[in-house]
């Protein structure tokens, strides 16, 4: 462990221009709700909301965000967070009144996003993260970080757009009760591939961690891995730990689109209820 203990010296940090941003934003939130929400939100969004930003500090903030690089595993653990928990939280915990509020404030023509089909985000994020996972574009885009950066935030801007159609703000944009379960189960077999790819890759014998190699050049320079080799605890970075991955982010995806479906219909319980009393009325 005396390698793993050098590499990690000194690195596992907190990211505090993001912890100054999410405070920033928590604050916002809590002075709009306050100020316009008040009594119209139900007491379980500000949890949520709170919640989805403090799991994006901790997993990309934190010194997880480092350690995440060790371990095939863990690196799963991070993206299933980033992009399976933390939008569904972040969009159910947005009060329907600022959603409200935003068509009123002038944009220019260029923020005047054209609507696409409601499933191309899915399939899209779908198809952008397996191509991430595959070796040759996961060793392209570790020796070139900024590309890398924008690859990662262009999956986590359709990762929202991947749950609208569970968890908008607005309750009347996402799917009707009948067709949730269908585009939940359609989410499932979208993320599949990159799963199996894992599983697959690991049953291949193929079981470099390129991140780990990234972190290593880094933190230490390129001669590191030569001069001091890492003894990682086992199964780390083995073929065990890769199909491990997989299972876990196949798990993750599963947990998050359950707690999605409950969570909608708790946030937007009044919703329902009156809802309910309409059609009650019709009959």
């Amino acid at each position: 462990m005396a390698g793993l203990d050098i590499l990690l010296a000194n690195q596992l940090t907190w990211h505090w221009p993001l912890l100054i941003a999410v405070f920033c934003i928590s604050s916002l939130y809590l002075l709009f709700i306050h100020r316009y929400a008040k009594e119209e939100i139900a007491r379980l969004q500000p949890i949520t909301f709170l919640t989805g930003l403090a799991l994006l500090e901790l997993v990309i903030g934190s010194p997880f965000a480092t350690i995440s690089h060790l371990s095939f595993s863990f690196h799963m653990i991070q993206m299933s967070i980033l992009y399976f928990i933390i939008p569904p939280l972040v969009l159910l915990g947005i009060p329907e009144q600022l959603v409200d509020i935003l068509p009123r404030l002038k944009r220019p023509r260029w923020l005047n996003i054209p609507r696409f089909p409601t499933n191309m985000p899915l399939y899209t994020f779908a198809g952008l993260f397996f191509l991430y996972h595959t070796p040759i574009i996961l060793s392209t885009l570790v020796s070139n970080p900024a590309l890398k950066y924008c690859y990662l935030f262009v999956l986590f801007a359709l990762s929202f757009g991947m749950w609208l159609p569970i968890a908008s703000p607005v309750p009347l944009l996402r799917r009707c009760t009948c067709k949730l379960k269908r585009y939940a189960f359609i989410s499932g077999i979208a993320i599949t591939p990159a799963c199996l790819l894992f599983i697959g890759t690991a049953l291949l014998g193929i079981s470099s961690n390129p991140l780990l190699l990234q972190l290593v050049a880094h933190l230490c320079g390129p001669s590191f891995a030569t001069t001091i080799p890492i003894e990682l605890p086992w199964p780390v970075n083995t073929r065990y730990d890769q199909i491990l991955s997989g299972f876990l982010m196949m798990g993750m995806h599963k947990f998050s689109l359950i707690m999605a479906l409950r969570l909608e219909r708790k946030v937007s319980f009044r919703f329902y209820e009156e809802l309910e009393r309409d059609i009650q009325g019709c009959k």
